[in-house]
């Protein structure tokens, strides 16, 4: 994000060839980041489906999956795009679609950190499991809380 809100006070030309640098191995960063992310949440969601803690790693996955989705409907088109453009005349609406890719990438920016965050507090929270909780018999002092397992 720092980058390209410094690439806003440049040119297209500038712009273009900063896009074009970039997407020679950000698109296989992404996707060596992303695809792993989404896999371990989702099955850390799986794994606490049934604890006290659940509500954090479903939450996280589906901020990923929005991130998974804007980036193949808004990012990977325009940077498909930007691809082709020559760096001397970039189209005449450079500045609309570096706008639009831009605010797709704060939105995916902003989710990836809240689902980070999520799954940083999951991870410091003591877990209690739910299943079977009604059917506990509840302890000779009267404290029928379930155990609590890390």
């Amino acid at each position: 994000m720092v980058l390209e809100l410094s690439l806003r006070h440049f040119n297209g030309a500038v712009y273009t060839q900063v896009r074009q640098v970039e997407l020679d191995s950000l698109d296989k960063l992404a996707v060596a980041t992303l695809l792993p992310a989404l896999l371990t949440t989702a099955f850390l969601a799986y794994r606490t489906f049934q604890t006290n803690t659940r509500w954090l790693p479903l939450t996280a996955l589906a901020l990923l999956l929005f991130v998974f989705g804007l980036t193949l409907v808004v990012n990977l088109p325009i940077n498909a795009d930007q691809l082709d453009w020559t760096i001397q005349s970039p189209p005449d609406d450079w500045s609309n679609i570096r706008n639009r890719w831009q605010l797709a990438h704060f939105a995916r920016t902003t989710a990836a950190v809240l689902a980070f965050g999520l799954l940083s507090l999951a991870s410091s929270l003591p877990v209690r499991w739910v299943r079977d909780q009604a059917a506990r018999p509840a302890t000779p002092s009267g404290d029928n809380r379930p155990a609590i397992h890390r």
